[in-house]
């Protein structure tokens, strides 16, 4: 069994520090890539994407807007252009596609300061902390379109932290370090996976939009399983892995739908056995493990 405070050793040993750490980097190259395209304009003066994450046009031809940005437009009772209810349909589209809360882990950089917020508390061995319930952020999301609704403002996001750090990095503002530290010291201190996990309306709206999502990650191999927990101790969402992995005798099925599931990857990095891929809601792998070569090196160790 792996040490909980350095999940994924097993893995490391059986396919090779790159391999078991392949979704983490790419993860960590997208949401770098993502804010790295909005500050070639302010550097350059040659401006590929205009405007900010929740509402940007690429090239001055494709316009993206965040859909959660459009109903709380829709909300405070205001009637957006066509170019953003359109942006807002074509982003709605790819995260039908690719999973609605893919946009936690691949683009938001509140993720990575939250990831690094709980790998300090595991190696520091924080323990406890306040528990919120997962209905929560629902219950954010719901708050802020009633106050939109109620004010005709769009007040979340004056405060949302994704926002405001994305302003602060490309326009120089240097207060949003202290939004990085407060969350930073909140999942440390506070709440394990406080934040992201169980308070931030963003992620449950798009959790909501994810349930219909095509791509999965699925327990394809969940009978080689030896239960070393890994895959529970570098998720962010702990409760869809266990309707997956653990539901063969109730025939469940080995794919998990839950739409809170972030589609990070990080279950496929960690685990030795090659149990989870990457695959679609209809069944069948979308990209593959190497499984046999990955089974060999773990008999060599053992």
């Amino acid at each position: 069994m792996s040490a909980k405070t350095n999940p994924g050793h097993d893995s490391v040993l059986a396919r090779g520090w790159l391999t078991a750490h392949r979704w983490l980097i790419l993860r960590r190259a997208s949401q770098v890539g993502f804010l790295g395209l909005f500050l070639i304009g302010p550097l350059s003066g040659y401006y590929l994407i205009k405007g900010q994450i929740s509402s940007s046009l690429t090239l001055d031809v494709l316009p993206l807007t965040d859909p959660y940005i459009l109903l709380q437009t829709f909300a405070a009772g205001h009637v957006p252009e066509m170019t953003a209810i359109v942006g807002a349909l074509i982003v709605t589209a790819v995260y039908l596609l690719l999973g609605g809360r893919t946009y936690c882990s691949w683009v938001c950089p509140v993720n990575i300061i939250t990831d690094a917020a709980h790998w300090t508390r595991a190696r520091l061995g924080i323990q406890g902390g306040v528990k919120f319930s997962n209905s929560v952020r629902y219950w954010m999301l719901a708050m802020t379109l009633g106050v939109a609704f109620a004010t005709g403002v769009l007040a979340w996001e004056l405060v949302n932290p994704v926002t405001m750090i994305y302003r602060g990095i490309v326009f120089g503002a240097g207060w949003f370090w202290g939004v990085v530290i407060a969350l930073f010291l909140f999942d440390l201190l506070i709440s394990e996976r406080g934040w992201c996990s169980h308070l931030c309306p963003v992620g449950a709206f798009y959790g909501t939009l994810g349930k219909a999502a095509v791509l999965r990650i699925s327990a394809v191999r969940r009978e080689d399983c030896n239960d070393c927990m890994d895959c529970y101790a570098v998720c962010p969402e702990q409760q869809v892995i266990s309707p997956a992995l653990k539901g063969a005798k109730q025939n469940a099925s080995p794919v998990i739908h839950a739409g809170a599931c972030t589609n990070c990857g990080r279950c496929i990095d960690v685990c030795a056995l090659n149990v989870f891929e990457f695959g679609s809601r209809f069944g069948g792998p979308i990209i593959a493990n190497s499984q046999s070569k990955a089974d060999l090196k773990l008999k060599k160790v053992a």
